[in-house]
Order: C-alpha cells, then sequence, then structure tokens
C-alpha cells in the first residue's frame, strides 16, 4: 500500500483521502489501477466507520441498562437503592420494605411532585442514577393488597384514571407481587380485609407458607384442602365467621406442623375429636365462641402451653387434661363450669389459671399441693370463698408465691401484708 494510504488521516475518512490523492500518481499513466485503489480503500474506511457508530451504540445501550442507584428520603435519613432502570414503582417499594419496614402498600414515593402507579418503569418516568424521591409512610389501605380471589378480578377497587384493561393488567401484577412476598417470606397477612373466603393465592402459594393472618374478616368456610399446607405453623383466623357445618377439621389436622392455633370470637359450637391430632399444638385459643364442651382428645395434646376458653359454654372438663403437662396457662372464665376434675393437680407447671365468671363452688383438692408454680389465680364471680381456700392443702404456699410475685413488681402496690381478693390476680395480671 502506498504510503499516502498509509496515513492516519487518509484512513479515517474517504473525504480526507480524497484531499490526500496525490496529483502525480494520475500523471504516472496508471490512472485505471488509482480508481481502483481509491475505491477499495474507500470502502474499507467505511466499513471502519460503520463498525465504529456499531460499537458506541452498543456500548450506549449497555450503559442504559447499567443499575442505577436512587436516592429515597425517609423520616430524616437518605436511604440508597441500586436497581435496574427497568424496575418497577412495585420493584422499588418492595426494597424500601426491607430497608423500613414500611409496607409496600402504605408507602408513597414522590417524584418531582408527582406519584406514579405502582407498574410503570423508572426509566418511563425519567428516574435515573442519581435521582432523588422522597418517601412518606402512611397506614391508609393502598390498592396493591386489595382483597381478590382470582387473577384481575379485583380492578374494579383500583382507583384513577385508568381504563379497564388497563386496571386489569396492574391488579394482575400486584396478584403476582404479592404471591412473590408471600413465597418469599411465608407469611400470609390479609387481616381486616372483608374476605368472605381464603384467596385462591393460599393455595398456590401453599408449599412456602409458615405462617397466615385472616383475622378481622367475613369468612365463613375452612375447606379441606387447608390440609395442603404441610409446613404451616401458625394459622389465626379470628373474628370471622366460622361455623361447624363448613369447617373441616379433617383437613386441619394433616397440619402436623401448626404450633399456634387462633379461633376466637367465630360461631363454632363444638370441637371434633381430630383437634388431638394436632400434636405439635402449643397454644390453642377458641375464646368468644358457642362452645359447650372440650373433647377428651384434649389430653392428646402433650406439648400444649396455653389454653384460651374463656367466653364460651362449657360446661365440663375431660380429666385428660392433666396428659397436658407443659400447661402453664389456662383461661377458662365466663364459662358455666361447675367444677373441675382432679386430674388438674398434674398440671405441675402451671403458673396461671383464670376461672372468673363460672358457677364454681370448689377447687381440685391437690391444686395448691402439687402445682407448685401457680402464681396467679382469679375466680372472681365465683361461689369460691376466702375461707374455703384458707383450709386448703398448700394455700400458705402458694399465697407466698402470689404475694412475692407482686412484690417483684408485677404489683407494686400490693405489699406482703395484703389480704387475698378474688379479683386481685386477674387485675393486676391484665
Amino acid at each position: 500500500m502506498p504510503a499516502w494510504i498509509r496515513r492516519k488521516s487518509c484512513r479515517q475518512h474517504p473525504v480526507n483521502m480524497l484531499r490526500s490523492f496525490p496529483k502525480d500518481y494520475l500523471q504516472q499513466g496508471d490512472t485505471v489501477s488509482a480508481i481502483k485503489l481509491f475505491r477499495l480503500t474507500a470502502a474499507a474506511a467505511m466499513e471502519r466507520i460503520e463498525e465504529s457508530e456499531k460499537a458506541k451504540a452498543a456500548a450506549s445501550f449497555i450503559r442504559a441498562d447499567d443499575p442505577i442507584t436512587v436516592h429515597v428520603k425517609f423520616s430524616g435519613r437518605k436511604i440508597s437503592v441500586t436497581l435496574s432502570p427497568e424496575s418497577t414503582i412495585l420493584d422499588l417499594k418492595s426494597r424500601l420494605h426491607s430497608l423500613t419496614d414500611v409496607l409496600t402498600r402504605c408507602q408513597k414515593l414522590i417524584f418531582k411532585g408527582k406519584i406514579h402507579a405502582d407498574v410503570v418503569s423508572l426509566r418511563s418516568v425519567q428516574i435515573t442514577d442519581g435521582s432523588k424521591l422522597m418517601m412518606i409512610a402512611t397506614l391508609d389501605q393502598h390498592i396493591e393488597d386489595e382483597p381478590s380471589t382470582k387473577d384481575g378480578e379485583d380492578y374494579l377497587s383500583i382507583g384513577g384514571s385508568f381504563t379497564r384493561t388497563q386496571k386489569v393488567a396492574i391488579a394482575r401484577a400486584m396478584t403476582i407481587s404479592r404471591r412473590k412476598r408471600w413465597k418469599k417470606s411465608g407469611v400470609a397477612n390479609w387481616s381486616g380485609r372483608a374476605l368472605k373466603a381464603l384467596p385462591d393465592d393460599v393455595w398456590d402459594c401453599a408449599p412456602f407458607l409458615i405462617k397466615m393472618e385472616f383475622s378481622s374478616n367475613s369468612i365463613e368456610e375452612l375447606p379441606n384442602k387447608i390440609g395442603i399446607l404441610k409446613s404451616l405453623n401458625k394459622l389465626y383466623l379470628n373474628d370471622n365467621h366460622l361455623c361447624d357445618e363448613k369447617f373441616s377439621w379433617d383437613g386441619l389436622s394433616q397440619l402436623k406442623s401448626l404450633t399456634v392455633l387462633s379461633l376466637n370470637t367465630n360461631r363454632l359450637t363444638t370441637l371434633s375429636p381430630s383437634l388431638g391430632e394436632l400434636t405439635s399444638l402449643s397454644e390453642l385459643d377458641i375464646s368468644m365462641n358457642k362452645i359447650t364442651c372440650l373433647p377428651d382428645e384434649l389430653g392428646c395434646l402433650n406439648r400444649l402451653q396455653i389454653l384460651k376458653a374463656r367466653s364460651n359454654r362449657i360446661s365440663s372438663v375431660p380429666a385428660s387434661i392433666g396428659n397436658c403437662s407443659l400447661l402453664n396457662e389456662v383461661d377458662l372464665s365466663a364459662n358455666i363450669l361447675t367444677e373441675l376434675p382432679e386430674t388438674f393437680g398434674q398440671l405441675r407447671n402451671l403458673k396461671v389459671l383464670h376461672l372468673r365468671l363460672n358457677n364454681l363452688k370448689t377447687l381440685p383438692s391437690t391444686l395448691f399441693k402439687f402445682c407448685q408454680k401457680l402464681s396467679v389465680l382469679s375466680f372472681f364471680g365465683t361461689q369460691i370463698t376466702n375461707d374455703y381456700l384458707r383450709q386448703a392443702e398448700g394455700w400458705q404456699a402458694f399465697d407466698r408465691r402470689r404475694r412475692g410475685k407482686y412484690v417483684k413488681g408485677v404489683d407494686p402496690e400490693a405489699g406482703p401484708s395484703r389480704a387475698f381478693d378474688k379479683g386481685d390476680d386477674s387485675e393486676k395480671e391484665q
């Protein structure tokens, strides 16, 4: 290649090469060869230019997809979050949830004076690297967790100037996000949502759930397929409309890992014998129902530590309760009990016993003698008298424990000389 072509200025652009083309080259008589050489060199130069432009475009594209860092101001502190520019506002909220413990539905992100929808991407609203946002935490229920039973059916709950198609898309995106959260955390919490049934999201996330909180709803049925939640440890269904006809004890008894079962404030009248199959149960709350008796299988719950059954219609307690040797708290207040079984004396770990508002006249004869950890006893509204208690075996030791408990700080006003009163322990414990 001639030296004039090898010059850098000529290789950069065909125009420069044409300007540098030596005039004496044509005077040498080889005009055709010179023109061919010029064309070939120009084509090579143009190819290099195209490749350079493509490389620059590719580099620009890669840089556009590089992670960006945004700065969120919340409660006087600056929170930096790094994520993709294609991430949505909801993705950003999810990251902030883990950093601030503020639920996504309670977050309002303000950027340049506007609050954007959760489904839009950061790039589309011009949130770039170094952008600054402000987060406000509210107690209002955001549309993110509005109740639904199927994908896309909660679009009617979404406000704003969206079309029906957009609302359906937003609802589906929220459902997908919710399921991802439930699977990641293992916790499904939808309290106070006016639900009439457990949503389909529960069954889709079944292998991952370890805790369910669906209190303060209007749920009427516990279906048989509740038994597929094999990993569930805690189940809270308080303050619903559960009734015997639509309550599957067979399905519930399949939850062998269940440690907490809370069913207070419902419409149950009976407890199935299959309750005894929940052998991992440590806490059972069936308060404020219409239950008339406790099953004999209650004694199979040998890991039970807390039993709350106040405000029912229970007339008797099975003798098998003595097998629940780990029980340390029992609340049987506001029932129609007339007596307690002698096996209560076998509850060596019992510390708290509430018996208010019953028809009791006596207590098990071995209660104070063998329940040597008992320190809280309330029997206001019963026919048990102080004279009866003072004659019970083991009363003096119990009275010392009771007084000592208050002297240590439970009741600063109570002293060793204070006389026992029926309602003292209950009131101070509360």
